[in-house]
């Protein structure tokens, strides 16, 4: 064989053993494709309705506002045209842009990582619900994200307010974290028991 054939023969398995690699038995399973787009569908549904019916709501009450737990928790109108606590403020296509960009990497990450991890998985579809009603308000709200939960965490002390996207969001993370830890923990058990 001369030196081209070979070239071209080692270039046919390394193409083989790629395709092998992204082929459906590595991509995530049924079971997590349901999961992930029923949660995304059902978080962005939620989300998105319940910003309409607040927002729609409180106008006909006092103060336009509705104490759920007195001294704790109450429902509000609040825009914000920034990012979490306000940041990047008026910014309104960099931040539209961010969005899409996280949720090219959720769905990358989804398709691509090769988790079987089911709490990987509720997580992502977490994140992109969170990201997918955000995003929805900046760009059909005039770049304002309706927020209307207002905790008050000490007495004169109100956390920002957010909505049910911004809980998904933060959800997602935390999952994340719970996840990678007890993963860590598994990983480490497991190194134990072998020595």
């Amino acid at each position: 064989m001369t030196d081209a054939e070979n070239e071209k023969t080692r270039a046919r398995r390394i193409g083989r053993g790629f395709l092998s690699r992204c082929s459906s038995t590595t991509l995530p399973s049924l079971n997590a494709h349901l999961v992930f787009w029923l949660v995304i569908v059902l978080g962005t549904t939620l989300d998105l309705w319940s910003k309409k019916a607040v927002f729609q709501w409180l106008p006909s009450r006092p103060d336009h506002s509705f104490s759920v737990i007195d001294g704790f928790l109450t429902l509000i109108m609040a825009e914000n045209s920034g990012a979490a606590f306000g940041i990047a403020s008026g910014q309104r296509w960099a931040l539209a842009t961010v969005s899409i960009a996280a949720l090219i990497i959720v769905f990358g990450i989804f398709f691509f990582s090769r988790t079987r991890q089911k709490s990987v998985h509720l997580a992502l579809a977490l994140f992109a619900a969170g990201i997918l009603g955000n995003l929805w308000d900046r760009l059909f709200n005039d770049g304002l994200v309706r927020d209307f939960i207002d905790v008050i965490y000490w007495p004169g002390r109100h956390w920002p307010a957010f909505n049910v996207a911004d809980t998904m969001l933060c959800a997602a993370v935390a999952l994340l974290l719970l996840s990678n830890l007890f993963t860590h923990w598994s990983y480490r058990r497991r190194a134990r028991q072998r020595k």
